[in-house]
């Protein structure tokens, strides 16, 4: 483990959060958006966006084989490999007023639930602080090490 793998791998997992959490905001303010996008003259509602994540190691078997042959070796963080959109169905809420609606009265509403949003907001907010706070231990022991030399 080089001197800087801490910051790397903290600066990675900084990264993606900060990029869930923008994410998640843009799920927030489209919660209520029944015309996100018009396929074949219909309008179709924003859809719930996801980010995925993944090790930059893909193979966890060569982090085993590492880990048991005794070197010592630590993971190199994390990367978004992409940004999916839910695939489950939008709610159906009666206003038969709307423009949107269908023949039935009901206007399909976004699969985003606010509250599911705010408690992934919350989750992720609190990674990143974590990584803020590994970051800021690894700076201050690496700063401790270089006063010692003095």
């Amino acid at each position: 483990m080089t001197i800087n793998s801490s910051f790397n791998i903290s600066s990675s997992a900084l990264t993606a959060q900060r990029l869930r959490m923008d994410v998640i905001s843009s799920n927030i303010a489209n919660a209520e958006t029944s015309r996100a996008s018009v396929v074949d003259g219909k309008a179709v509602p924003y859809r719930r966006k996801m980010v995925v994540m993944t090790p930059k190691e893909n193979q966890f078997s060569s982090m085993l084989q590492s880990a048991v042959s005794g070197q010592q070796s630590a993971g190199q963080g994390v990367t978004v490999s992409a940004i999916r959109e839910d695939q489950s169905s939008f709610k159906p809420v009666y206003n038969p007023t709307s423009p949107d609606a269908d023949k039935d009265g009901y206007v399909y509403m976004p699969n985003v639930d606010v509250l599911k949003e705010m408690v992934d907001m919350i989750s992720a907010t609190r990674s990143y602080e974590a990584n803020v706070t590994a970051l800021n231990a690894s700076k201050a022991m690496e700063t401790k090490a270089l006063s010692i030399g003095k």
